[in-house]
């Protein structure tokens, strides 16, 4: 079941977080994610405050998202982010696509 990783961010240097992105990018990768959002324009319907900025990374499962953000490989990146940004990062379980319910549901008005 795929699986995402969540990222509310506040960017507190803008250059030096910058230099975080390309090598985050390549572990995601290399762990077979792909960023499905990110940096985009947010319109916020409900609640507040507005997020500066929302990623969203999905990764094949759960653990393979874990493996991804504990790895050797993304804790350098992690590590500047850490001291360029604050935020809050989440996993979230998807759901199988052969699972979802069909919208709008059939026979619905």
């Amino acid at each position: 079941m795929p699986a995402y990783i969540v990222g509310e961010i506040r960017i507190t240097d803008s250059v030096a977080y910058q230099t975080h992105v390309p090598v985050a990018l390549a572990t995601v990768a290399r762990f077979g994610g792909r960023v499905v959002a990110g940096g985009g324009k947010i319109e916020l319907l409900d609640g507040g405050p507005t997020p500066e900025r929302i990623v969203i990374i999905e990764f094949p499962d759960a653990a393979t998202a874990r493996r991804w953000y504990r790895s050797d490989d993304y804790q350098a990146a992690l590590k500047v982010r850490l001291s360029t940004s604050q935020g809050r990062v989440f996993l979230i379980d998807g759901v199988e696509p052969s699972l979802r319910p069909a919208w709008p549901r059939p026979g619905a008005k």
